[in-house]
């Protein structure tokens, strides 16, 4: 059995003192930050994909699913929300778990989720976004992650039923 050190004894008993509110502020410093991201898989009537061509983006990987990075403090799937919704105008619902978590990246963990399109009209955003268009799974873009694209073509189709090409 290993011996604790008088040292890491005393800084276990400071530690429970602190408050939650102080711990967690001490372990974001200690610990490196995480930016999340977090898109939505939005389908047209037809079952096919929104998928929008981001002017931020480098070419060979532009287009791509509305999305970006959840504030502090707000859920995943609000987030996915509100991010189709400054992209894109359309109004979404997010419900159940995400269909796909990705980490490993530096700074960054990123979250898909369907979300059921439930009003407004496409109405892009300049600033962000140059072009958006309904896919179907097997016409899917060439100029998009390769990571994206194997995800989207193995997710089920609506009704259950497994895509591909």
């Amino acid at each position: 059995m290993r011996q604790v050190s008088v040292g890491r004894r005393l800084l276990a008993r400071v530690w429970r003192m602190l408050s939650g509110r102080v711990q967690w502020r001490v372990a974001r410093i200690r610990h490196r930050t995480f930016l999340v991201y977090a898109a939505g898989i939005v389908r047209d009537e037809e079952g096919r994909i929104l998928l929008l061509r981001h002017r931020l983006w480098p070419p060979y990987r532009a287009w791509g699913l509305p999305g970006g990075y959840v504030n502090a403090g707000e859920r995943l799937e609000d987030g996915v929300a509100r991010e189709v919704r400054e992209e894109t105008g359309l109004q979404v619902r997010v419900a159940g778990p995400p269909v796909w978590l990705a980490s490993g990246f530096r700074f960054r963990v990123e979250a898909y989720y369907e979300a059921e399109l439930v009003g407004g009209r496409l109405d892009l955003d300049p600033g962000e976004i140059l072009d958006g268009r309904w896919y179907a799974v097997d016409g899917l873009p060439q100029e998009m992650s390769p990571r994206l694209r194997d995800l989207l073509i193995a997710l089920p189709a609506p009704g259950g039923s497994r895509q591909g090409r």
